[in-house]
């Protein structure tokens, strides 16, 4: 049995935290217990796995160290992002027909699941399908995006290429050069997201447990057993969906992915002339720098904007300040803007910027990588994951697995990590 730490539960301050719907009632697990599934880690893609495992029958627990959406999945920008890094072509070049088309199928269809939880289950989450846009930051970058553009319009998805002028009336001024719209995208408000989810999946059957970090998992003539400080699990099966904040609970996988703060600042509620000046139709947007801008308004008015790279959490005030300078630059006219919050998360980054899905055992699965686009693919993966857990002869969606490649000199990627954001930012200096 591995004995590992656990992060403090209080839930850090953010807008999401001071905005979002009541935390649902998610007792610590207490005594024995059994489930037919055990989904360790409740954000996104634990929760979806709980909710779709319980709709279609299984006995199953969630235990989430903290409370659900404590992690990045109710820290995070609230953009809900369609597809993966990279391009569907790119995407069946690498991994041939067969699993680059599973592969291009379910991230494509990430966002509309979002969308369709939130609406069949009633979620409360100011959530709105009002798309994503890419917009290209210098000029040569709009080869690169009239290629994905011209990708998914080739597979009916309702998409479409800006012009700049387009781009500018959305925007309010010319700083970009034009872009595309991917009306599969939207925002939300993903710790509420989180919290709906997670009263989806209890009203189906799930247990949810808060305050039940996973402190060892081994298996014997009985099942998987996992340790919490108040209880043992005993499953079938087990899905590990810890993501930024994997650590030594199954030997080598934290090695797999490097953790990677991801940065935020909120303004006020702007006042009703700025608000029709940027993204007034509610759409999220992010751009083509390598150390990109991502930026939105909320339901309520306030300009939210997002960074990231810093390896570490004592990074993030230098982070701040840039990102508050990102938010002076989109609103010159406005004068003095006030921010009201900034907070960050820990999101998961992999070395070939794609999601992993593993099989690390017999009944043992886990998902986990999504590479700042958690929202639509972790909720996607977790249906995934929960249809391996239910062996379902055909799912809707599919994710091919990859085996368990700890990363070498994984110790030193805060060293690594500082000096690429640096380089990337020089980049995006001198292109710019």
């Amino acid at each position: 049995m591995i004995q590992v730490s656990y992060p403090k539960l209080k839930l850090p301050p953010s807008l999401w935290a001071a905005t979002a719907t009541p935390a649902p009632d998610t007792p610590a697990l207490d005594g024995d217990a059994r489930a037919d599934v055990a989904v360790v880690g409740g954000g996104f893609t634990g929760l979806s796995a709980a909710l779709h495992l319980a709709q279609a029958g299984a006995a199953v627990a969630v235990l989430e160290g903290a409370e659900p959406g404590w992690g990045a999945s109710g820290r995070n920008g609230g953009q809900v992002i369609p597809g993966l890094k990279a391009d569907p072509r790119e995407i069946l070049a690498r991994f041939g027909p067969e699993n680059g088309e599973a592969m291009v199928r379910a991230s494509g269809a990430a966002a509309d699941l979002v969308f369709d939880l939130i609406a069949r289950h009633g979620i409360d989450c100011d959530g709105r399908q009002t798309g994503w846009i890419q917009a290209a930051h210098t000029k040569p970058m709009l080869d690169g995006l009239a290629k994905r553009h011209r990708d998914w319009a080739g597979r009916d998805a309702n998409v479409a290429w800006l012009e700049r002028d387009e781009l500018t009336r959305r925007m309010g001024d010319g700083r970009y050069h034009g872009g595309w719209i991917d009306k599969r995208g939207g925002g939300l408000q993903p710790l509420s997201y989180a919290r709906g989810l997670a009263r989806a999946a209890q009203s189906s059957g799930a247990r949810v447990h808060g305050a039940s970090p996973v402190q060892g998992l081994l298996r014997d003539a009985g099942g998987w057993r996992l340790q919490t400080p108040k209880g043992i699990l005993t499953a079938d099966k087990v899905i590990i969906a810890t993501n930024g904040y994997t650590d030594g609970l199954w030997p080598g996988l934290a090695q797999t992915v490097v953790p990677v703060y991801s940065v935020q600042v909120a303004t006020a509620p702007l006042g009703e002339n700025m608000r029709g000046n940027i993204l007034s139709g509610g759409e999220v947007l992010s751009d083509t720098r390598r150390v990109l801008w991502y930026f939105r308004q909320d339901a309520h008015g306030r300009l939210i904007m997002g960074g990231g790279g810093s390896a570490y959490e004592s990074g993030a005030a230098k982070i701040y300040q840039g990102l508050r300078q990102r938010v002076h630059s989109l609103l010159p006219e406005a004068g003095k803007v006030d921010f009201e919050f900034a907070w960050n998360g820990r999101v998961a980054l992999t070395m070939d910027h794609y999601p992993h899905l593993h099989e690390l055992a017999p009944g043992l699965w886990a998902g986990l990588g999504y590479n700042g686009r958690g929202v639509a693919m972790a909720t996607m993966m977790g249906k995934v994951l929960a249809d391996r857990a239910l062996d379902t002869a055909q799912p809707d969606f599919e994710f091919p697995a990859s085996p368990v490649h700890p990363l070498p000199l994984h110790a030193l990627r805060g060293v690594a990590v500082t000096a690429t954001r640096a380089y990337y930012r020089l980049r995006d200096a001198l292109e710019s």
